[in-house]
């Protein structure tokens, strides 16, 4: 009957091995090599081939997790286009409305003269009403006016309130009131009216170009 091996014995085959032929190690060293090998076989082909692969996998898998984030995004705003063209709509109808209430360029002379009939109308003493320089901005152009009125309180808050209610965009500020006399005010005032840029005005203005330089002769 055969005496098992044991730990001393499975040491002592491992002990003077160098120099010594695979072939001819003891049994235990001689099985081990192999298993050893392959490993390092394993060991090495996991670092060199897999993980640049798992690498890869974790990437795509990233970049799957943002896609499908983004997709979730963008199907919520399909969800609600209908309720934003409802709302484009509504906005381009609620700048039309403001757009009809700035007259033209042949319409600022009428308006002018409504606003100057307004104070005759109102039994006002008009001492100045002076349109200044017109202001072209991106989407409109406006037109200050200073005016200097006299009258009765009464007749100047009707005036004021006439301006208010008219049809057109005009708006006051600067106002001064003073008593000139018993019963009589003097009420001066910026007013602003506005009107939409014609197509020619609206157009960016692009600078000649320089004509090119003439040489004498040499």
């Amino acid at each position: 009957m055969s005496r098992p091996i044991s730990w001393p014995d499975v040491l002592a085959q491992f002990q003077g091995l160098e120099g010594k032929h695979p072939g001819l190690w003891p049994t235990i060293p001689r099985m081990l090599c192999p298993v050893l090998v392959a490993l390092g076989v394993v060991a090495t082909g996991a670092w060199l081939v897999w993980m640049p692969q798992w690498e890869a996998l974790d990437s795509g898998e990233f970049a799957e997790r943002q896609l499908r984030q983004s997709f979730e995004r963008k199907l919520a705003q399909t969800q609600h286009l209908d309720h934003l063209r409802k709302q484009k709509a509504e906005v381009e109808a609620q700048v039309l409305r403001q757009q009809r209430q700035l007259p033209s360029k042949s319409e600022m002379d009428a308006l002018l003269s409504e606003m100057s009939q307004a104070g005759v109308l109102r039994g006002l003493q008009i001492e100045l009403f002076k349109p200044g320089q017109l202001r072209i901005s991106q989407h409109f152009a406006e037109l200050p006016i200073e005016i200097r009125l006299s009258g009765s309180y009464h007749a100047l808050a009707g005036f004021v309130s006439d301006i208010a209610n008219m049809p057109r965009i005009v708006t006051i500020d600067r106002i001064a009131i003073n008593q000139q006399r018993e019963g009589v005010l003097s009420f001066e005032c910026m007013a602003h009216a506005f009107r939409y840029l014609e197509q020619a005005e609206s157009e960016p203005k692009q600078a000649p170009a320089a004509a090119p330089k003439q040489q004498g002769p040499r």
